[in-house]
């Protein structure tokens, strides 16, 4: 028995609320209505689409400033960064980002999300990709939400290096991970040339 429209209701903001980045699409499937319906219902509710959705938790959550690139320069948008520790972006994959015989993203448009925001993340002036080892786990297509989600990893020696691991998932499936050695220039002994 489907719940009622009250109880639907209730049940789409919770899920909202839970995860902000959920599509409408997605949001139908879960309840077992078209996608018409849970936008009807998001209208009844005021909780506005997807991409304000997005906008709004960015806004709230990335209060760091990144230092390394300017932000129109993160392929991807950075939805939450905690500088030298953790960070956030999503990438919506479109006709530009895939091959044309089979709509499957072309794997240098999910390395640019993963290496902008392993640059993103160092909270320095300069920060240079080194060395990198990536996977590509799972074919990702158009249409496809790529969420990548960086994690700092101190390194001792060379003191001028930091070890970015960057994880990107569709849904749950992890579909990329990568191991970015980064340069940063803050830790160039002072003095030497």
């Amino acid at each position: 028995m489907r719940p009622s429209k009250k109880d639907r209701q209730k049940m789409l903001r919770q899920t909202i609320d839970e995860n902000p980045f959920v599509t409408d699409e997605e949001l139908s499937e879960k309840f077992s209505v078209s996608v018409q319906t849970i936008r009807l219902d998001r209208m009844e509710l005021a909780i506005p689409e997807l991409r304000e959705r997005i906008k709004t938790v960015a806004e709230k959550n990335v209060v760091d400033e990144v230092k390394s690139l300017p932000i129109d320069e993160v392929i991807g948008e950075i939805i939450d960064i905690h500088l030298d520790e953790t960070a956030i972006s999503i990438f919506d994959v479109k006709k530009e980002h895939v091959f044309k015989r089979n709509l499957i993203a072309r794997g240098h448009h999910l390395f640019a999300q993963a290496n902008s925001l392993a640059v993103a993340v160092i909270n320095d002036e300069l920060a240079l990709t080194v060395k990198v080892g990536i996977h590509f786990t799972r074919p990702v297509k158009m249409g496809d939400r790529v969420v990548a989600k960086a994690k700092v990893r101190k390194q001792t020696w060379p003191s001028d290096r930091t070890i970015v691991d960057v994880n990107s998932y569709v849904g749950q499936e992890l579909a990329f991970k990568g191991e970015f050695e980064m340069f940063r220039s803050s830790h160039i002994v002072e003095g030497e040339n």
